[in-house]
C-alpha cells in the first residue's frame, strides 16, 4: 500500500480512482469506465506535436468532443484500450 492508494484528505474522487488504477471518464462528476481517449492541444501552449488526453465513456463522448472542438483544441478521438501488466498476462 502506499499513499496514492489511500484517497485520503487532499486527492479528488477522480485523482483517487486514477491513483487505484481505474481509468473514467473525465466527465465531472462521471464515474463511467473509460472508452474514448480525446486527443488534444491548446496551440497558444504547446507544440503542435503534443497531445493531451481526456478520457471519456460512451455517455459523455460528444458533449466533451464539442466542448474542446469548440475551443479549436480537438485533434482525434480514438478508442481506449487499458494497460495490461505484461506480468499478468499469459502465455
Amino acid at each position: 500500500m502506499n499513499i496514492f492508494s489511500l484517497g485520503g484528505p487532499g486527492l479528488s474522487d477522480q485523482e483517487s480512482r486514477q491513483a487505484q488504477g481505474r481509468a473514467t471518464c473525465s466527465r465531472k462528476g462521471c464515474r463511467a469506465g473509460a472508452q474514448w481517449q480525446l486527443l488534444w492541444n491548446n496551440p497558444r501552449i504547446h507544440t503542435p506535436e503534443r497531445r493531451k488526453v481526456w478520457l471519456s465513456c460512451g455517455d459523455h463522448r460528444e458533449w466533451l468532443e464539442d466542448y474542446l472542438q469548440t475551443r479549436g483544441l480537438w485533434k482525434e478521438t480514438v478508442p481506449f484500450v487499458a494497460h495490461q501488466d505484461p506480468a499478468n498476462e499469459a502465455g
